[in-house]
C-alpha cells in the first residue's frame, strides 16, 4: 500500500503473506485487522482481505481530525523548541539523502512533540491511533513532490513557538491541513 507494492482492489492472502514473511498467520491477520481500522484495507466474510481504494476525501478528513486535535494541544501545553529544531534538521537532512522514511520519521516526531507536550494522555492515544505515519507517507507520496518543502513548511512553527505567538494553534491547524488535498 504505502509503498505502492499492492493497488487497491488487490486481494491480500494472509497464508501466502504469512509465508513470504516466514511468520504465522496471526500476526498477519493482527495487522490486517490495525489496516483495516485504519480504513485502508477492507475484509468480507469468505472472501478475505483487499486493498482499499481511498480518495482525496478520506485523507482530509483524517487530517482535519489530526488538525483539530494538534490545535488543542498547542493550548495545553507547550513543546521543546530545541526538539522541534533538531527534528527540523533531521528533516533536512533526509531530505539531502533522499529518503523519505527519514523525512516521515521525523516529521512525526516533530508533531509528536507538539502532541506530547499537551500533558493529556486520551489526546495523545487518539491523536496514535489515526495511524499518522501512514497517512503522512500516503500525504506526502501523493501530494508532496518537492521533498525539502517538508522541512522549509515547519520552520515558521518553530518560530512562532519560540516567540510564544498566541496564534500558533491556527497556525499549526493551518499547515495540517495544507498537508491535505
Amino acid at each position: 500500500m504505502i509503498s505502492g507494492r499492492w493497488e487497491p482492489g488487490d486481494r491480500i492472502v494472509e497464508r501466502r503473506l504469512a509465508a513470504e514473511l516466514q511468520v504465522s498467520q496471526a500476526p498477519v491477520r493482527e495487522a490486517l485487522r490495525e489496516l483495516e481500522a485504519l480504513r485502508l484495507v477492507e475484509s468480507s466474510p469468505n472472501k478475505g482481505a483487499r486493498v482499499r481504494g481511498f480518495t482525496p476525501a478520506d485523507l482530509r478528513e483524517v487530517y482535519q481530525v489530526r488538525a483539530g486535535l494538534e490545535e488543542t494541544a498547542t493550548r495545553l501545553g507547550s513543546p521543546s523548541v530545541p526538539a522541534l529544531r533538531a527534528h527540523v534538521a533531521r528533516m533536512h537532512d533526509a531530505a539531502a539523502a533522499g529518503s523519505l522514511d527519514g523525512q516521515v520519521r521525523h516529521l512525526v516526531g516533530f508533531h509528536r512533540e507538539i502532541v506530547a507536550a499537551s500533558g493529556n494522555a486520551v489526546l495523545v492515544s487518539v491523536w496514535e491511533s489515526l495511524g499518522i505515519e501512514v497517512w503522512t507517507h500516503v500525504s506526502i507520496r501523493l501530494f508532496r513532490m518537492r521533498p525539502y518543502e517538508n522541512a522549509a513548511d515547519h520552520e515558521p512553527l518553530v518560530e512562532s513557538f519560540d516567540r510564544g505567538d498566541p496564534e500558533v494553534g491556527r497556525l499549526l491547524r493551518d499547515h495540517v491541513l495544507g498537508y491535505a488535498p
